[in-house]
């Protein structure tokens, strides 16, 4: 059992490249950094806002390695295991753990996906290669999983203990899993950038697993919240939603976009996405998007 249970905002680390596409791991260092100096509670990675599937294998665990010495135990690491069958999950999983990891997280195999019998043996095998807590990403990349199967998976073995849930509704999934789930579970948290965090929260979520480039901003949302100003929290939500709204469209685009504009990467070469590059439209709307929210930077 993990202890405390994890609670807060947890980001997901960008993977920075150099200009040329090679891994910037010295810039990775101070995005960890940006992340815990935002008052992140927790970082994830590498998972999908981390293009963990444009890296190569070693490039991977180099990752792992990086983000795990640059917290230097500050804060919980969540590393991702997620591999394209149970023996490479498990091969990551064990690397994690070496390397000082506090928990997994991993969705099902998502080249060729598992059926049923195999998504269990999948976590089954994961599960039993290290005692670390692990996180279930029920994406959409993955198998996506029923709140019947979940609680399957978390009854059944020991420690499954939390959901990133990121199937749509996302905020409905949140309470069919709680309600699936019961006390098999220690936590749910929600993604899809955050965009649905009060929500979610207010269902019962744990938290949120947002990309990390205004983690103060999504750490602002969380602390009025957790104090008992909803008022305030959604102030702070809603003028944040813009932004979410705008990431929706350009994904990792977007994020580095904003991080390289904070100064806290060198490059914003993205390996693979799914959108395609800001052009000068997308650059002077994000001018107009940061200018409203930048005086609730902190980091």
């Amino acid at each position: 059992m993990s202890d405390p249970p994890y609670r807060g905002v947890f980001p997901i680390p960008v993977t920075p490249f150099n200009d040329d596409g090679s891994l910037d791991l010295e810039g990775l260092k101070e995005v960890v950094e940006f992340c815990v100096v935002a008052g992140a509670h927790g970082i994830v990675g590498p998972v999908n806002a981390g293009e963990f599937s444009a890296l190569s294998d070693q490039e991977r665990m180099q990752v792992v390695e990086t983000i795990s010495g640059a917290l230097d135990g500050r804060l919980p690491y969540v590393a991702s295991a997620t591999g394209v069958s149970a023996e490479v999950a498990v091969l990551f999983a064990r690397h994690a753990l070496d390397h000082g990891a506090d928990a997994l997280i991993a969705m099902p195999p998502y080249v060729k996906k598992a059926h049923l019998d195999g998504v269990r043996n999948y976590y089954e095998s994961l599960c039993a290669a290290t005692d670390l807590p692990v996180f279930i990403q029920n994406h959409p990349i993955g198998l996506p999983m029923s709140p019947a199967l979940l609680a399957e998976l978390a009854n059944n073995i020991p420690n499954v203990l939390y959901i990133k849930e990121e199937i749509p509704p996302f905020t409905h999934s949140v309470s069919a899993d709680i309600e699936a789930c019961g006390q098999d579970i220690e936590g749910i948290f929600g993604g899809a950038a955050g965009k649905h965090m009060l929500d979610e929260l207010n269902r019962g979520a744990s938290g949120t697993m947002p990309a990390c480039e205004v983690t103060d901003v999504h750490v602002a949302v969380w602390d009025a919240y957790e104090s008992g100003d909803r008022k305030r929290a959604r102030e702070i939500f809603n003028r944040l939603l813009p932004l979410i709204n705008f990431e929706s469209l350009h994904h990792i685009y977007l994020y580095k976009e904003v991080l390289k504009r904070r100064g806290i990467i060198r490059s914003a070469y993205v390996r693979v996405s799914d959108t395609k590059p800001l052009d000068m439209f997308d650059h002077e709307e994000l001018d107009a998007i940061l200018a409203d929210i930048a005086d609730l930077y902190t980091a």
